[in-house]
């Protein structure tokens, strides 16, 4: 089968569209027609060469949306016509993944960053057979891919899947590490650094959760508007103020209980520790290289905070996405006041509005046909 995929074949090189051959379904992988796919950080950081952990050439993406097309004889639970959403991929028999934490499987790297399939072959193959690698187990910047059945989630057939690709990565990621890893108590506060995609999924995830103090903190005016218009109860440009003294200020002088870095820079990793109070917990969840020194007497120690580590949300995506496609429905989680839509031929234009910051979610559209009956 012949596919329209976007290629990036050096690290640094802009995705070039290109007839890809999809190899022959595999007995426990599901054909899936693409309708669209969310564009994220990780995608950006991969192309650039930012990691050592994935071959070029590659087809990238892992927010995708799309309609089953044809079932492997080993897939329970999906049927052709069906609306999925594609996430990560685990084994399902570690004991991670037996204990409800998928995100951190024992072959999550190898299932996900390796780009071959478990046996070793490849999904994708240039015209003179040269192998091309998928990413996350399927990649989704393509008009159809070969998924794992491990990867996909079944949502209701009167979801939008122009919109909701992106909860399989960053909104996910972002509203996971409050509602799985911080597990805030109502009535408690929270400071989120950084407002792209996942910290603001990371706030109007607290506000569901029921904090009473929300901070967000960023340098860009235009996103703190948005995000009290989130629910944001509180604003800080760092740029501008000191967000150290106006935290203390917003908190009689106590700090907030959680904190959320979605930065990866240092000196504002280490703020948001500061901003803690006592007992309080922080949650640095952007891919980064970067480090912070802490002296662990004083920091952490004697005051009670904790530091933890949150991967994809601790979320088990078979349950997380639809419960955040009901939360959309019911106006708790409006992510679409986020995202702008670009025709698939326009992917480079929309991977550089991303970086440069004047789009939070940018969202592909493969299939301009689809309509979903939610849509008016």
């Amino acid at each position: 089968m012949i596919v329209k995929a976007a290629v990036v074949n050096a690290a640094g090189e802009d995705y070039t569209l290109s007839d890809l051959t999809l190899s022959e379904m595999q007995p426990d992988e599901v054909l899936v027609k693409m309708v669209a796919s969310g564009m994220c950080m990780s995608d950006e950081t991969i192309r650039k060469g930012g990691t050592s952990s994935v071959a070029f050439p590659v087809v990238l993406g892992h927010e995708g949306s799309g309609i089953v097309e044809k079932v492997g004889d080993a897939v329970k639970g999906f049927k052709v016509g069906d609306q999925v959403v594609l996430s990560y991929a685990y084994c399902g028999q570690c004991p991670s993944c037996q204990t409800g934490h998928p995100s951190v499987c024992d072959d999550w790297m190898t299932l996900n960053f390796s780009g071959v399939r478990e046996d070793g072959s490849h999904t994708f193959h240039k015209e003179d057979n040269t192998p091309v690698g998928n990413f996350y187990g399927h990649s989704s910047f393509t008009s159809h891919t070969l998924v794992h059945q491990s990867n996909l989630t079944k949502v209701d057939a009167d979801a939008d899947l122009r919109l909701i690709g992106p909860l399989g990565c960053g909104f996910l990621t972002g509203s996971g590490t409050v509602i799985n890893g911080l597990k805030p108590e109502v009535g408690s506060s929270i400071a989120v650094f950084g407002t792209g995609a996942v910290g603001l999924a990371a706030m109007m995830a607290a506000k569901i959760q029921g904090c009473s103090t929300i901070i967000a903190v960023d340098i860009h005016d235009s996103r703190l508007e948005l995000a009290k218009k989130l629910g944001a109860t509180h604003v800080i440009n760092s740029k501008l103020e000191d967000p150290l003294e106006k935290v203390k200020e917003i908190t009689a002088g106590r700090g907030v209980n959680y904190s959320v870095d979605t930065t990866g820079v240092s000196p504002v990793i280490k703020t948001a520790l500061t901003v803690l109070a006592k007992g309080g917990v922080i949650a640095p969840v952007a891919v980064s290289r970067n480090n912070i020194e802490i002296n662990l007497t004083a920091e952490l120690t004697m005051s009670s905070k904790s530091m933890i580590g949150v991967v994809m949300g601790d979320g088990v995506p078979q349950l997380s996405i639809p419960q955040l496609v009901k939360f959309y429905q019911e106006g708790r989680f409006p992510f679409n006041e986020l995202v702008k839509f670009y025709p698939f031929d326009d992917i480079n234009q929309a991977a550089q509005d991303s970086a440069g910051g004047s789009v939070i979610k940018p969202i592909l559209i493969m299939d301009e046909s689809y309509t979903a009956s939610s849509v008016k």
